[in-house]
């Protein structure tokens, strides 16, 4: 063979080797995608897979006690978001009637008094804390709570004037009726930026005296932007492409909403909640790095190794006036908020069992 022919042959073995090279790179590469899919979709199965099934039709006609806490929360809203709307950390004079008015709610529905924490940035406007002692003191405790400051001097209805209202409404209805765990219901002080998920954040501060004083806490929700519903078609977005394929188009279901440590308490609290209350429902353990997943208060306790879930509306998926001027009491649906209230007591009932 001639020279020229072993150079030709040499020349078509090497075209072969990068031919199989590539191929074998371009499977390797296919392979690694098709587990990141495999992987995705099976974390994605894994944190919607909740217990129950969410109501769906018209809701049933309002009962009197509903119409009642609908216009306590609505009253609640009007204040916090009307009278007092902007309660930033600028505006110090605002937050701290705002905190002089959860503080006498609390006061006037039967607790013997308000404990305080304070954050070393936000002057001398607190955490506020009633605790209802429970039957069995020794069990780790249940914390409910809501920050009651808002976004850059806005008017916060929905955010989060509406969990405020929440939380103060739950914590009347359960003045009177001890349960087995102890459970402290709370308003926390700068939650929004420039504090957000910083040492001075109000929920951090009170989460770190609780470990520091040595309080074993079973759960906590957050109640986070509880008070706006849509019912078009389209009107609920949702952080990460393809969870649209999962949960609804239509913004009229309120979420439960953990990280994947706190899987467990996304579905026992949302199975409690589907048991006892004819309301849209959704639960999502998603990883924590998402986009909104860790968006309030909870995640404060995430920081302390306690289960904790958001319960919401999903505020910037669903509602336009997200951190903005138009955030006003008007915007809220308050039927629906109570429907979703008084489901959320019945949540908290099953969490403080033994």
């Amino acid at each position: 063979m001639t020279a020229s022919g072993v150079n030709a042959i040499v020349k078509q073995k090497r075209r072969w080797t990068r031919h199989l090279v590539t191929r074998r790179a371009l499977i390797r590469v296919a392979i690694l995608l098709g587990a990141i899919v495999v992987l995705v979709l099976g974390l994605t199965w894994y944190g919607a897979s909740m217990p129950g099934q969410s109501f769906r039709g018209p809701l049933p006609a309002m009962t009197p006690e509903q119409r009642v806490l609908a216009v306590a929360l609505e009253g609640h809203v009007r204040v916090l978001a009307g009278e007092l709307g902007g309660r930033s950390l600028f505006f110090p004079a605002k937050q701290a009637a705002s905190a002089k008015y959860l503080r006498d709610r609390l006061l006037t529905f039967g607790y013997a008094q308000v404990n305080e924490t304070f954050a070393e940035r936000g002057g001398r406007t607190p955490n506020l804390e009633v605790v209802l002692t429970g039957t069995r003191p020794e069990l780790p405790c249940v914390v409910i709570g809501a920050h009651y400051d808002s976004f850059q001097g806005t008017p916060g209805a929905d955010d989060n004037a509406s969990g405020c209202a929440g939380v103060l409404e739950i914590a009347r209805s359960m003045a009177s009726a001890p349960q087995a765990r102890t459970v402290r219901f709370v308003l926390f002080i700068n939650e929004e930026p420039p504090t957000f998920q910083t040492s001075n954040m109000g929920s951090l501060v009170y989460a770190k005296d609780l470990q520091t004083r040595g309080i074993n806490v079973y759960a906590m929700l957050s109640l986070e932007s509880i008070g706006y519903y849509r019912t078009e078609a389209g009107s609920q977005r949702y952080p990460l492409p393809g969870l649209g394929e999962i949960y609804p188009d239509t913004g009229d279901f309120i979420g439960f909403v953990g990280d994947l440590s706190s899987r467990w308490l996304v579905r026992r609290a949302i199975s409690a909640f589907r048991q006892r209350t004819q309301f849209p429902s959704e639960g999502a353990a998603l990883p924590s790095q998402l986009e909104g997943v860790g968006w309030s208060d909870h995640w404060a306790f995430w920081q302390t190794g306690v289960p904790a879930i958001m319960v919401t509306c999903t505020a910037p998926f669903r509602n336009p006036n997200y951190h903005q001027d138009t955030d006003t009491p008007e915007t809220l649906d308050y039927e629906r908020m109570s429907r979703v209230v008084q489901g959320l007591t019945e949540v908290v009932r099953d969490l403080a069992k033994p």
